[in-house]
């Protein structure tokens, strides 16, 4: 049986793509998640509120429809109000034209169908060039098939659940679930986690007090952590670079250019005898002794001469 095997660069596009749009794979959770809840609430069945999200797929044109609905505004009305929410997406088109337009119109088709407000942000933020590279149509897939997947999922969901939710909480709930995500990403240090904890432990605490005073509280003591751990950390650091200076000063540290005066004068005298007793003969003594050698046997050579005539 014949199977589909892409080719490996977009194989790689693909794994990138994901890799692109997946820090903020969690905030379109939540947004999908509100959708969800909001259309649960509504007039629409489960199921049409299930078609509804899989057939638009635009968030904004959903919330945008619903009160309509609700209204029992004309069919038309409500595509003409969801036509023009959704009018940006065609100048997204228009911008993802000259990177796709070698492909056929069914593949196109498909490219639009999952685009969406991040993924062609994401996408268009990696500067390809126009027309065929290879791996860009993977990446772009990767990109938007992410945020499709994960939208659909979380929109089901809360459309699902959200009869659990009172009616009392309203969307007030779902904006909350929406933030959670968004701030647990911005929890980085200890300091910021300290802050969040204990805002809302202010917050619940003080849950009952007028004109939402809690929230105020709860940020006032966030800062007041925020503050003493990051001067409490300071100080740290401050105490640990005074120690490490401290005990730097107790140790002389040789380097290169001292090593190298320090060994330079026994080098040198550890050369000069081998220089000069390579240069005079082991048999002729050094100095002045040597020339004196030399005088004498100069001398004696004509007392030679006349010996042998």
């Amino acid at each position: 049986m014949p199977t589909l095997r892409l080719p490996a660069a977009e194989r790689d596009g693909f794994a990138a793509g994901f890799r692109i749009i997946s820090p903020l794979l969690l905030a379109i959770f939540s947004w999908g998640l509100v959708t969800g809840v909001a259309m649960s609430k509504s007039v629409l069945t489960v199921p049409q509120a299930i078609g509804m999200s899989l057939m638009l797929y635009a968030g904004s044109a959903q919330l945008a429809s619903l009160p309509l609905f609700a209204a029992g505004m004309p069919l038309w009305t409500i595509l003409l109000t969801v036509g023009i929410v959704n009018l940006r997406f065609v100048i997204f088109s228009a911008g993802l034209q000259p990177h796709f337009s070698y492909l056929s119109l069914p593949r196109r088709i498909a490219l639009g169908y999952v685009n969406g407000d991040l993924g062609f942000v994401m996408f268009m933020n990696q500067n390809f060039a126009s027309g065929y590279v290879p791996g860009k149509e993977g990446t772009y897939y990767g990109i938007t098939l992410s945020n499709w997947a994960v939208w659909h999922v979380s929109s089901i969901l809360g459309i699902m659940l959200g009869s659990l939710v009172p009616d009392s909480w309203g969307l007030g709930f779902a904006g909350t679930l929406a933030l959670i995500p968004m701030m647990v990403h911005t929890i980085t240090s200890r300091s910021t986690m300290l802050a969040v904890a204990l805002a809302s432990v202010i917050g619940v605490l003080a849950f009952d007090l007028p004109y939402r005073l809690n929230l105020v509280l709860g940020v006032l003591g966030a800062l007041a952590a925020g503050m003493v751990c990051d001067d409490l950390a300071a100080r740290h650091a401050k105490r640990l670079a005074s120690t490490r200076t401290a005990s730097g000063a107790t140790g002389i540290e040789v380097g290169p250019r001292d090593d190298a005066r320090t060994v330079a004068p026994a080098s040198v005298s550890a050369v000069a005898p081998t220089a000069a007793s390579s240069v005079v003969p082991a048999d002729i003594p050094s100095g002045r002794s040597a020339v004196g050698a030399s005088a004498t046997h100069v001398a004696d050579a004509p007392r030679r001469d006349e010996e042998r005539s």
